[in-house]
């Protein structure tokens, strides 16, 4: 293991419930300005913000936009590695809230290209690039706060916890977006933008009231803090972080083809799909995933984090022409039904195991650092992967695009069986021999 455990370690902090809660409703927030985006770039932003063009290539330079924010994720995430190492979890968890909400309301704001012409798009791209530091600097400070707070034996659980609040995210951004498509005009996607304001001062609010990570407070105690937290970590562990971009890839990418650009795909497609139908289908399978999540989370706990993580990569693999097939059919059960195995089973079966995962590989000292740096370098990828796809698709048709999903996957299988077990047998006696030595302090006391 990274770290052995201690007896506080393996029975958690007091607040750890708490804490993995407030985590995941910042990364609820978070989730809906981010991924929001997304989903305005896929329906809406090709006209706001590039008009004139056909839709194909409206959409490519729309997908181009949403990428430019994947693109600044690493350099939040090496920013928020340093200072949450250097620093502290904490103020890297309300500072990074902060900046999205600003980011997102502005969104919300911006004139269109037929107010102001070509500043319009250079001030997406803009706000999109804050809202990608401020996204690269959430993941690392959520997880590993409530990693650091959660029972050992639970950690799966208790940071899939955490995860979920990304569909809930997820959920609310599209019901936002369903329920103001009837707003017409620039209303139909200003107003869920507008509304993460409100969403923005819920959430510092609760991420001020949670304590610090009871590991850092040990480590900063013990005056162990890395003094160059990213340094170290590519000097010392680059294989891990190597290992984690590569299974880190499979999910956000998996998931930029089946949802990001499998949203635009259905309304380029001749059938009659609605772009109702496809956030309704979003909506159903996000909604699913706030427990499957939590589920695949717990499943690690009890089975080990790489064999949950082989059995997603694989369906990855196998999903990518099925999915395709079934979304061609145009009947709204197969595609609301393909949006939901892509969701629920490809990608929270990764995205649950991951929190655990990423943080047991690397060490207190250096963890914020290694793991949001793998993490959000991924997101590079992932970021242009809807612009890839479309590419792929104007080419060589729906086949393109699946062929790509599931060389994503095949790429997270290699890394997952090359990358070691972090709660195997080993390490589960480690953990019950500290249970027992306590155990028997507490009566020998008594």
């Amino acid at each position: 293991m990274a770290s052995s455990p201690s007896r506080a370690s393996v029975h958690g902090s007091p607040e750890k419930f708490r804490v993995a809660v407030g985590c995941g409703v910042g990364a609820t927030i978070e989730t809906y300005d981010f991924i929001g985006f997304g989903t305005a770039a896929a329906l809406y932003f090709g006209d706001a913000f590039f008009p004139g063009s056909d839709p194909l290539s409206a959409s490519l330079m729309s997908f181009a936009t949403l990428g430019v924010g994947f693109a600044a994720r690493p350099l939040g995430g090496i920013i928020a590695g340093h200072l949450g190492d250097r620093i502290g979890r904490k103020p890297v968890l309300v500072s990074s809230l902060l900046l999205m909400g600003i980011a997102t309301v502005l969104i919300g704001c911006l004139p269109t290209y037929q107010q102001v012409g070509v500043w319009a798009p250079v001030l997406l791209v803009a706000v999109r690039i804050v809202q990608g530091l401020a996204f690269g600097a959430e993941w690392g400070g959520a997880i590993l706060m409530t990693f650091e707070h959660a029972p050992w034996r639970k950690r799966g659980l208790y940071t899939g916890i955490t995860q979920a609040g990304f569909p809930v995210g997820l959920l609310l951004a599209n019901l936002a977006f369903l329920l103001s498509a009837g707003l017409g005009g620039t209303l139909t996607w200003r107003v869920p933008f507008l509304l993460s304001a409100v969403l923005i001062v819920v959430g510092i609010l609760i991420r001020l009231k949670i304590d610090e990570s009871p590991e850092f407070e040990e480590l900063k105690d013990s005056g162990e803090v890395a003094r160059n937290p990213i340094m170290e970590v590519l000097r010392d562990d680059w294989r891990n972080v190597l290992r984690t971009f590569c299974l880190r890839v499979v999910e956000t990418a998996g998931y930029a083809v089946s949802v990001t650009f499998m949203l635009s795909y259905l309304e380029l497609d001749t059938s009659p799909t609605s772009g109702s139908l496809s956030l309704l289908a979003l909506t159903t399978a996000a909604g699913i995933g706030i427990l499957a999540t939590t589920l695949w989370g717990h499943c690690s706990d009890v089975f080990g984090r790489r064999p949950v993580y082989l059995l997603g990569c694989v369906a990855a693999v196998v999903w990518g022409v099925p999915m395709f097939l079934m979304a061609n059919t145009g009947s709204a059960v197969l595609i609301v039904i393909a949006f939901v195995i892509s969701y629920a089973i490809c990608q929270n079966s990764l995205a649950g195991v991951q929190g655990a995962w990423f943080s047991e590989l690397f060490e207190t000292k250096t963890r914020t650092a290694g793991a949001s740096l793998a993490y959000q370098i991924s997101a590079v990828v992932s970021g242009f992967t809807p612009m890839i796809a479309t590419a792929l698709y104007a080419q060589a048709g729906w086949l393109g695009p699946a062929l790509l999903f599931s060389g994503y996957g095949v790429l997270g299988l290699v890394a997952a069986v090359l990358t070691r077990e972090t709660w195997g047998p080993v390490q589960k006696a480690e953990v019950a021999a500290v249970e027992r030595a306590a155990t028997g302090k507490e009566e020998a006391v008594v």
